[in-house]
Formats: C-alpha cells, sequence, structure tokens
C-alpha cells in the first residue's frame, strides 16, 4: 500500500471511531430502530437497476431488446417510457448512440464524482450507517462516500445546489425517513444515465427487517421537470461481515476514455 493509500486509510478508521464515540447514540432498542449492529456492514446482492413497484410510475429499465449480462453488456435504457419527459429521452438517445460507436458507458465510480441519490442506493457496498443523536451518516466503502442526514430540523430555505444535495431525516416507528433535496444536475438517477434537474426530490424509508438481517429502503422520486409522474421503487441489502476496504477512484482513466477525470501533474516528491 503506498504511503498517500495508508494515510487515506488511517483518516477513515479515524472518522469511524470518532461518529462511533462523540456522538449521543439515540436509536436504542425499544425506542427508536437501530439500522447499524456491531461491526457487520450491509451489502447489495444484486444492484445495478431500480425495480418497478405496482401502481407506480415505471423508473427507467433495461430495453428488452438488449440483454443485459453483467460486466459483460451495458445499461440501455428503454426508451419508450412514457414517464419520461422528452428533453430526457433525447439525453439518454445521444448516449445511447455514443455507446453503440465505443464510448465506455459513464458511472460516476469512472469519474471520481459523488454518486447523489437515489444512485447512491445502487452501490453494492458494503457500507455503514452510524446514528447520532442529531444526524445519521452513511458510508459507503467507495471513495468512500459518505452521507450526511440531520435529524429533526427543516430544510434550509432555498437551498444551494450541490453533489449531494441537502439531506433531512426523522424517525417514523422503526423507520428512519430522509428527504432530500437541493442537488445539482451533475449526477444521474441510476445506472442507465437518466439525468434530472436541480427540482429533484428523493424520499428513502429505510428500515431494518427479517430479524435483523435485511435491510430495506423503499424509495419515492419526484422531478416535475424529468418525469410525468413521481416514481417508487426499493432497495434491498443483507447483513455481512464484509469489512469496508479500502477503495479510490483509480489515476489514468484516460488510457480508455474521458470522463473530466480529475488529475493532479505535481509531482508527489
Amino acid at each position: 500500500m503506498s504511503q498517500f493509500a495508508s494515510r487515506h486509510a488511517l483518516l477513515l478508521t479515524g472518522a469511524l471511531i470518532f461518529l462511533s464515540f462523540n456522538t449521543e447514540v439515540a436509536a436504542q432498542p425499544g425506542h427508536l430502530p437501530v439500522l447499524q449492529n456491531g461491526p457487520a456492514s450491509w451489502q447489495h446482492p444484486f444492484g445495478g437497476v431500480f425495480p418497478p413497484v405496482p401502481g407506480s410510475a415505471l423508473p427507467v429499465q433495461q430495453d428488452p431488446s438488449r440483454v443485459l449480462i453483467a460486466g459483460r453488456t451495458w445499461h440501455i435504457a428503454d426508451l419508450n417510457n412514457p414517464n419520461l419527459k422528452p428533453w430526457a429521452r433525447d439525453h439518454l438517445k445521444k448516449d445511447i448512440e455514443e455507446i453503440e460507436k465505443g464510448k465506455i458507458q459513464f458511472t460516476a465510480s469512472s469519474s471520481c464524482v459523488p454518486p447523489g441519490t437515489p444512485s447512491f442506493l445502487i452501490s453494492g457496498g458494503p457500507f455503514l450507517i452510524v446514528q447520532g443523536r442529531d444526524k445519521v451518516v452513511l458510508i459507503d466503502e467507495a471513495g468512500p462516500v459518505v452521507r450526511h442526514v440531520y435529524l429533526n430540523v427543516p430544510h434550509t430555505p432555498n437551498v444551494k445546489p450541490s453533489w449531494r444535495g441537502e439531506s433531512i431525516g426523522w424517525y417514523e416507528g422503526d423507520t428512519l425517513v430522509v428527504d432530500t433535496i437541493g442537488q445539482n444536475n451533475k449526477t444521474v438517477v441510476d445506472r442507465f444515465g437518466t439525468p434530472h434537474s436541480d427540482k429533484l426530490h428523493v424520499v428513502e424509508r429505510w428500515r431494518v427487517i427479517d430479524q435483523g438481517l435485511t435491510l430495506r429502503v423503499d424509495i419515492e422520486v419526484d422531478d416535475p421537470d424529468t418525469f410525468y409522474q413521481p416514481w417508487k421503487t426499493y432497495q434491498v441489502y443483507r447483513r455481512t461481515n464484509v469489512p469496508l476496504a479500502e477503495e479510490m477512484c483509480a489515476e489514468n482513466n484516460t488510457n480508455l476514455f474521458d470522463y473530466g477525470t480529475p488529475t493532479d501533474n505535481t509531482p508527489d516528491f
């Protein structure tokens, strides 16, 4: 491991220790739900696509004429989705045409940029949840990616758009509700590269089921500039003993493609 990588790992470990010992955990058994028990983490068993929910408008799905084989073919959007507004469909069509010409499909990790929400939820993980009195922190090993959910406070008036937006939350029984607004339009909604406007509004409902072995997140996505109707979906994660590994956006991605990966031409020594 390089000296830089070692420092990165130590910083992440230190951050986790700080959060563990310097927050007053409100989620106690019998009171509020405990979303993270012990060192075990949560991991995605499948990932990649947001499944539809009966009675809801459809999330973007794979083009039925294009077989999706994990690790071998790309996520190609079904442009016949009736919920897409014309500008979003045209955006996806342009991306598909570039892929057909040989361009590698965009992902947040390929460009060293934050994934945004709800894209955060299709990460394979593993990730950890740290519950404090005033804040919940969601930590994915990729990057690492860290989301801060501020509890029992209103949204800031006139939120300035940012990569992760502003997430506030509250507990409803056994469920943590997370409400996110204020994301800039540089992120995408899903693995198909579906764009969004700065009006994107995402509500997530996090709860542990199956005697603590499963974490389910129910999601509602609303963006009146991109979709004709709000749509619902979900993701399911399994408890795992896999620890968070050190994962950083790889340099030299421009050898294959260029999605604006940050570069530093200054020698380290």
